[in-house]
């Protein structure tokens, strides 16, 4: 599914040697809910807990993103086309603060990978982690980043552990049913990453 670019400007550009040139901008509800509901409802997309959801409530739902300011929604694009979905989010303003105790500097993370075009690239995940870990470490705030897989979800919670990520308990991340946003309770593994030293190399 193709879809035309949004307009908004990157807010961080990074080339990685034998890989491309990765952007990342933020999410325009209106021009991206088109593809980004594309890659939801894709089995392998399951654990994003988005599947069965129509165009216009991915559209609603990073609009509702996009009007915050602790929540942050990144359409990643390797040399123009999409490649990622990116979020961040401060969690102390955030479900997953019911479930540990936040410390100033723990920065939230969401990664989705967009759907394979052909054989399977040695390296490609790796490369966008080590783009968008750049990005989140170029607030100088940030002490921690803190990421909560669906517990099933065993291919992330080792990817994030590959990553330098160490394992954290099961939670379970409660419901929130607002006018604005649904979202059911969550059995997630916490994960976190102490980046108050070197960034670890990801591999």
């Amino acid at each position: 599914m193709t879809t035309s670019p949004a307009t908004r400007p990157a807010v961080h550009t990074q080339t990685v040697e034998g890989f491309g040139t990765v952007t990342l901008a933020p999410v325009d509800p209106a021009a991206d809910s088109a593809l980004i509901h594309g890659w939801v409802n894709e089995e392998r997309a399951a654990f994003w807990g988005m599947g069965g959801a129509s165009r216009e409530l991915v559209e609603e739902i990073y609009a509702d993103v996009d009007r915050r300011t602790t929540h942050h929604a990144y359409l990643a694009r390797r040399d123009g086309e999409p490649v990622a979905l990116f979020q961040t989010y401060d969690c102390a303003e955030d479900r997953v603060s019911e479930c540990y105790e936040v410390q100033p500097g723990d920065v939230g993370a969401h990664l989705l990978i967009g759907p394979d075009h052909g054989a399977a690239e040695a390296g490609f995940t790796a490369s966008l982690m080590a783009v968008f870990m750049t990005y989140v470490l170029s607030d100088p705030g940030t002490r921690r980043v803190i990421a909560e897989p669906d517990a099933r979800n065993v291919k992330a919670i080792v990817r994030l552990q590959r990553t330098g990520f160490v394992l954290g308990p099961e939670v379970e991340l409660p419901e929130i049913d607002l006018p604005e946003v649904h979202l059911p309770a969550k059995q997630a593994r916490l994960l976190i990453l102490d980046v108050s030293g070197a960034l670890p190399e990801i591999r």
